[in-house]
């Protein structure tokens, strides 16, 4: 698959291969992080939906140190099977997935902190919860950006390669 990149300064495209090696190194960063992030948020949800927490049940009830409830153990699985899928498909795939997801996860935490203490949080958010939104967000950007974010990238780089073209 490619994709086509303006470069900057000029008016021709520049296409970016995004079919890497299945052992180009970039690709192994992009697969652990959203490996064990989506590991994380499956043992997660899995821990909550073996409590038999209500759905949208706000009562305090905690898995892992986390606040949580049905919907909330839905969303994490979800979320963790998305970024498994995301490790197994690996490449530019798993890197955009790991930096949408990133992004979702911090807006998340933000507006779950905005809604702490009030009758809308359905998901039964705590300030560990809020924390947790941003520390995983936090680590899911850092894997996505990896080796495509960055001004001393090596010049065996793809994304490096598509921005400096001829």
């Amino acid at each position: 698959m490619a994709t086509h990149v303006l470069h900057p300064g000029s008016r021709h495209h520049v296409t970016l291969d995004e079919r890497q090696p299945v052992d180009h190194r970039l690709s192994m960063v992009y697969r652990v992080g959203a490996g064990l992030m989506g590991l994380v948020l499956v043992v997660f949800g899995v821990l909550g939906f073996i409590d038999k927490i209500g759905f949208f049940d706000t009562r305090g009830d905690t898995v892992a140190g986390l606040n949580t409830n049905g919907a909330l153990s839905v969303l994490s699985v979800c979320a963790g099977l998305l970024l498994i899928g995301g490790m197994l498909a690996g490449g530019a795939v798993a890197s955009t997935l790991n930096m949408t997801l990133g992004v979702l996860f911090i807006l998340s935490g933000f507006v779950n902190l905005a809604l702490l203490d009030t009758r809308y949080n359905f998901l039964a958010f705590r300030l560990q919860n809020v924390l947790f939104s941003f520390v995983v967000g936090l680590l899911l950007m850092f894997f996505g950006m990896y080796g495509r974010v960055s001004g001393g990238l090596p010049h065996d780089n793809p994304y490096w390669k598509a921005r400096h073209a001829g």
